[in-house]
């Protein structure tokens, strides 16, 4: 019984088919039909032990396949895509020819002397003679394969006759010479079909890349968007193009300024306007010590929220005596102690302001402010500033600024902070839902900004309109209605440089190590 693998046919019964199956020598090769293997025409073995008895003659149909001549091949797949199977219906199979004869011995090929290509002869190796396959003999019709292009006919042509081509075959000796087998009698040659050349011509060829792969440049390390390249570069044309704005913009107030109109605008309105009788002159000293203290806490606020907005991992908490909800981190218990010291100087500040009648310099008291701060606007711009004593009066875009970032920009800032401290009570739903704390973080950071800018204009306008002098009004309050009575008088800037170094001292020491110990007064401080 046969052992049964796949079935022939897709759907169908394992093959072999189930039952016993007669075996017949392994010599003799049975017909195979479409359909398959033909057992009808097997032939039996007479007893298994006359396989294997050497004296037992092998009849001469067991030593070579005879094949019938009516005898059909089996068909298999398509030569071409859609095709009919191949090969055709009733193709016969081919004759098998008969083994080629031993070839004669290799005769000697008279090259010099006899005695010496006889030697060489004679020492060479046999070379065996190759027949050509009755295919590609001349004259022959060469059999049809897959086509050369996609939808194409099959190749080579039909009706196409074989070519033989003779190459030389040489065989190595044992000397240092060659004998070429081509000029010996009997000598193999290799047939090749070169009846049909290739259909293009090859140009292009792989360059170096093609098997050479670079590795590829590491990525430069990036600040932001940007890596340090294309923040210098950045910087550079933006700087460029910066100057040239700012040229053309005071060329063109400057040419506006000349006209006739505005000649006159500026005779109305030259930049200031007079301040209420009773307005007082001059800066008092708490005036400089409560400057003093906001210039420190406002350095101190702003370096700290930039810290508490990139601080991902903080390295210390604070937590309340009796109240272990409302943990922070240290940086935003230092945040939000100095707004406290903030808000504080501040009212005090707004108290004394109304007290002694300062407000009057800071909060606009007539409608002629706006056309007055046009002007002094325009003439900032074009180069040819308006004359002023800060002592005794502020321009109109001054006063503006200072009533914007006193009683708008700090309150602002002091609500909005409030909201996203822990001090904000979060059951109250109606309070929370009319003051969402997104309002507030949106709101919060961009009045930051607005300080930040306020404080680099105001210092570059104080040292541009006459640093020393006001110097002197603000840090050692000293000043006169004359504006060029302090103007070469050094009090107020060496006030201000010890200024600058109590603040520089004061950004060092905000680190942990110097905050902790403070923050211990008045809660826990951990490191979870």
């Amino acid at each position: 019984m046969l052992r049964r693998g796949l079935p022939r046919v897709a759907g169908g019964d394992p093959w072999p088919p189930a039952g016993d199956v007669e075996v017949a020598d392994a010599a003799v090769a049975a017909p195979v039909t479409e359909e398959g293997f033909d057992s009808s025409v097997a032939q039996p073995v007479s007893s298994p032990s006359s396989l294997n008895d050497p004296q037992e003659e092998v009849p001469a149909a067991a030593k070579a396949p005879q094949v019938d001549g009516s005898a059909t091949l089996r068909r298999g797949l398509p030569r071409t895509p859609g095709g009919e199977a191949w090969p055709p219906a009733n193709a016969a199979p081919a004759a098998v020819p008969a083994p080629a004869a031993a070839p004669a011995e290799t005769p000697v090929v008279e090259r010099g002397s006899e005695a010496t290509e006889t030697k060489r002869v004679e020492r060479a190796k046999r070379v065996e003679t190759a027949t050509a396959p009755a295919a590609s003999a001349p004259g022959a019709t060469l059999r049809q394969g897959l086509p050369r292009t996609p939808g194409g006919e099959p190749w080579p042509p039909a009706g196409t006759a074989a070519a033989v081509a003779v190459v030389p075959v040489y065989e190595e000796v044992e000397s240092d010479d060659f004998i070429e087998a081509s000029e010996i009698p009997g000598s193999a040659v290799a047939t090749i079909d070169v009846s049909t050349p290739l259909p293009f011509t090859q140009t292009v060829f792989p360059g170096k890349n093609a098997f050479v792969h670079q590795k590829p440049a590491p990525e430069p390390q990036r600040f932001g968007p940007f890596t340090k390249g294309q923040w210098a570069g950045a910087v550079i044309v933006g700087g460029i193009a910066l100057l040239g704005a700012a040229a053309m913009a005071v060329l063109f107030v400057r040419w506006f300024l000349s006209l006739d109109f505005m000649q006159d605008f500026l005779a109305t309105y030259p930049g200031e306007y007079h301040l209420p009788e009773g307005a007082p002159v001059g800066f008092p000293a708490w005036l400089g010590w409560q400057h003093f203290f906001n210039v420190f806490l406002m350095v101190l606020i702003i370096r700290s929220g930039l810290r508490i907005r990139n601080e991902k991992r903080p390295t210390a908490f604070w937590t309340p005596r009796g109240e272990s909800k409302g943990k922070v981190s240290l940086t935003i218990w230092f945040h939000q102690s100095l707004d406290i010291l903030w808000l504080v100087n501040g009212v005090v500040f707004i108290v004394l302001l109304f007290v002694t009648g300062q407000w009057m310099r800071v909060i606009p008291t007539s409608w002629e402010v706006f056309p007055n701060a046009l002007s002094a606007v325009l003439q900032y711009i074009s180069l040819d500033w308006p004359t002023e004593n800060g002592w005794v009066n502020y321009n109109s875009i001054q006063q503006i600024a200072y009533f914007a970032t006193i009683f708008l920009a700090a309150p602002l800032a002091a609500v909005t902070g409030f909201r996203m401290s822990g001090m904000w009570p979060k059951n109250a739903e109606k309070l929370n839902k009319a003051y969402p704390i997104e309002w507030a973080r949106a709101l919060h950071f961009p009045v930051m900004l607005y300080f930040v800018a306020f404080i680099a204009v105001h210092v570059f306008l104080v040292f541009a309109t006459g640093a020393l002098r006001n110097l002197n009004h603000m840090f050692a309050a000293q000043g006169s209605a004359d504006p060029n009575a302090y103007a070469d008088n050094w009090t107020g800037f060496w006030f201000f440089v010890a200024s600058l170094v109590v603040i520089a001292a004061a950004w060092v020491a905000a680190r942990p190590m110097v905050l902790a110990p403070i923050a211990k007064l008045f809660g826990t401080v951990s490191s979870r």
